[in-house]
């Protein structure tokens, strides 16, 4: 269980780097390559051979040619990988928050915590990205000029993005209304879960009725804002269970829990398993 740190080692200092499934494969280890990683980067990954499984926050999502995944930063995934050793080859971007450009609307792709993290595209789209991938890989190949590489890499990867956010949301993700109110309330969940347990401490905090804020997310999710608050609690005790080796007291603590035993009872209450069966299916 690992938190993986971006670092390139075949351009250091560049915050980008274009690889194949094959290439991260032969880097890593055997034991490493199949366990949980906690990324503090964005991993694209456009599947272009085999079939398999890759996992997103303990969502599995079926890869063929044509899946196009996307892990952002905090996120925990398994790399794609098939049941039998097959042969399974993916185009893979990494970038640090900071290497794109801040045009608004890739701001929305990539600093969207609760974005999607899996499409499966049709045949033109998978084209389009596929030569997008392929033209960013033949850049990031080229060894003159770098500094208007570099720029160039950022203005390419900008073009993958903002295809990425004219993508239809998977159904799994999509919103019926995401207005202001509930804008709001997911960056400041994002900011406040381990502090902020209770439904009217958020409308209090952004200036809402809990009335008003329960519309809002029942609008959007077609859930509560207590029960989005519980399933993003949930999902950091999964992560933390997943990529530390931390005791499951201290990631109650960490998480606001003042009793060990209030946290095991809220995480089966969440997710049916105890911390200690959860952890123990993730190795």
């Amino acid at each position: 269980m690992l938190e993986r740190g971006y670092r390139n080692p075949t351009r250091p200092g560049w915050g980008l780097e274009v690889l194949t499934l094959g290439d991260l494969r032969d880097r890593l280890p055997a034991a490493d390559f199949r366990r949980p990683h906690r990324l503090d980067f964005h991993q694209l990954t456009l599947i272009s051979q085999g079939a398999g499984t890759g996992t997103v926050d303990f969502v599995d999502h079926p890869c063929r040619p044509g899946t196009l995944l996307h892990v952002r930063p905090g996120q925990v995934q398994r790399l794609p990988a098939t049941r039998d050793g097959a042969q399974l080859d993916a185009v893979i971007v990494l970038f640090t928050p900071d290497f794109p450009p801040r045009i608004p609307t890739t701001v929305q792709v990539t600093d969207d915590p609760f974005g999607a993290a899996a499409w499966q595209l049709g045949a033109d789209d998978h084209r389009r990205f596929r030569h997008a991938f392929i033209d960013l890989a033949a850049e990031y190949a080229t060894d003159t000029e770098p500094e208007i590489t570099r720029e160039l890499l950022r203005q390419l990867l900008a073009g993958i993005l903002l295809r990425i956010a004219r993508l239809p949301a998977p159904d799994d993700t999509s919103r019926r209304a995401a207005d202001e109110p509930f804008r709001l309330f997911e960056h400041e969940l994002e900011r406040s879960f381990a502090v902020l347990r209770q439904a009217h401490d958020y409308a209090a905090r952004l200036g809402y009725s809990l009335k008003t804020l329960n519309r809002a997310c029942q609008r959007a999710t077609g859930h509560t804002a207590k029960h989005l608050i519980d399933a993003r609690v949930a999902l950091e005790a999964k992560r933390l269970l997943a990529h530390t080796d931390l005791p499951v007291a201290a990631i109650g603590r960490r998480l606001g829990f003042t009793e060990p035993t209030n946290f095991g009872k809220f995480f089966v209450r969440a997710t049916g398993q105890t911390p200690g069966v959860f952890r123990n299916a993730q190795t």
